[in-house]
């Protein structure tokens, strides 16, 4: 339900998604917790964002004295790039409409930029918050942003889920340190996973487990209400390259033996680890039953970047087209692709990842038939070997 409620984001272009003040400050305390410098001195960046609505901004004005931050800068978008078809005029806020620097004219058109510097007189915060137009309409993409970018030393935003694609590249090619919010899948991506196994980005402190709740403008698309607040859950995580103590926290396993007599999950209890046909690693389809003594390779969940420790495991690479091209051992030749449903198609599909050889047929997922032997699919996985065996 989680994946399709975020297609349906994603399809619609709903990226008015709203981060929670207390999930900003659960992950920002992380870092800190880790180095309590590590703002100081600092010039943040919150893109895609609007203290109007956001909590980004709200969150470093109101702790901008308390991490020593030099200068906060927030930038949103103008109405009219976010509603190219407005089904309704355009009326600004109370907070902009009543401010001298409204102007009429800007206000649907352009984006808005917010400064808060070390200048300003203590109490730092959202009340010394000052703001003005930009020049254009607040694109991320854009020279008058990107020149903010560049000024910064933190990025820390979530970024609009259907341009993620897009602002990763945007990000990287500052060399900035950032803290930002993404979909799970995002791992996968090819402008992604590339990061995270070059150890240039990783998963932040909070688990992915259930994933994050954020508040909606949508009044159709809302999984339920609280205080009169429309709130959608969303499985997305924090990526980040800002240290937390987690990431540095090994996991603690079971032997191969020990699993397959004491495991919890039926597909490895009595029965053991299945090898890829198409790749030189074993499956592991749940983090707590890797083997800390197997010492080849193995395929695991991408959720697995959840306890990933770099000191612990080598990321090799991911089994997923293209990215695992070089490390596939078989391609396949005509595939047909039996249903559930009884239908058979012509597929590709046996060569976009890692798959098993299966005995009998499935009755509730499709699986494959190449030269009369039966395959089935599994999940992107994460190919990873253990830097220093747990015996």
């Amino acid at each position: 339900m989680a994946n399709k409620n975020l297609s349906a984001a994603k399809n619609a272009k709903n990226d008015e998604f709203y981060t929670q003040y207390a999930d900003i400050q659960k992950e920002v305390s992380a870092y800190l917790e880790y180095n309590p410098d590590v703002f100081r001195g600092k010039t943040v960046l919150c893109p895609c964002d609007d203290p109007e609505w956001s909590n980004f901004t709200k969150f470093f004005a109101q702790n901008f004295d308390t991490f020593g931050l030099k200068k906060l800068i927030s930038t949103s978008y103008a109405y009219d790039s976010k509603n190219p078809k407005p089904d309704f005029d355009w009326q600004p806020t109370l907070f902009e409409a009543e401010n001298p620097n409204y102007d009429a004219a800007k206000s649907p058109k352009n984006g808005k930029i917010f400064t808060l510097t070390d200048q300003e007189e203590p109490p730092r915060d959202l009340d010394k918050l000052k703001w003005n137009y930009l020049e254009g309409d607040g694109d991320f993409r854009s020279d008058e942003v990107k020149k903010l970018r560049d000024e910064a030393d933190i990025i820390v935003t979530n970024p609009p889920f259907s341009l993620f694609r897009e602002f990763i590249p945007w990000l990287t090619e500052a060399d900035k340190k950032f803290v930002i919010i993404g979909n799970k899948n995002a791992v996968i991506y090819r402008e992604v996973f590339p990061l995270i196994k070059e150890n240039k980005m990783w998963s932040g402190k909070t688990e992915w487990a259930g994933g994050l709740w954020f508040e909606t403008t949508s009044k159709v698309d809302v999984d339920k209400v609280v205080n009169g607040v429309n709130m959608k859950n969303v499985p997305s995580i924090w990526f980040t390259n800002i240290d937390h103590g987690r990431r540095h926290d090994p996991l603690i396993l079971k032997t191969v033996d020990r699993n397959i007599k004491y495991s919890k999950h039926k597909e490895i209890l009595g029965i053991g680890y299945h090898h890829y046909d198409n790749f030189d690693a074993i499956d592991v389809p749940y983090t707590d039953a890797i083997p800390s003594d197997y010492d080849g390779i193995m395929g695991v969940p991408i959720s697995f970047l959840d306890k990933y420790c770099p000191e612990q495991f080598e990321i090799i690479t991911l089994t997923k087209t293209p990215i695992g091209n070089d490390f596939r051992t078989k391609i396949y030749g005509k595939q047909i692709q039996h249903n559930p449903n009884g239908t058979v198609q012509e597929v590709t599909k046996a060569n976009d990842g890692a798959v098993l050889k299966i005995e009998e047929p499935l009755t509730d997922k499709p699986y494959y038939e190449v030269d009369g032997l039966l395959y089935k699919a599994t999940y992107p996985r994460l190919l990873i070997k253990h830097k220093n065996l747990q015996k």
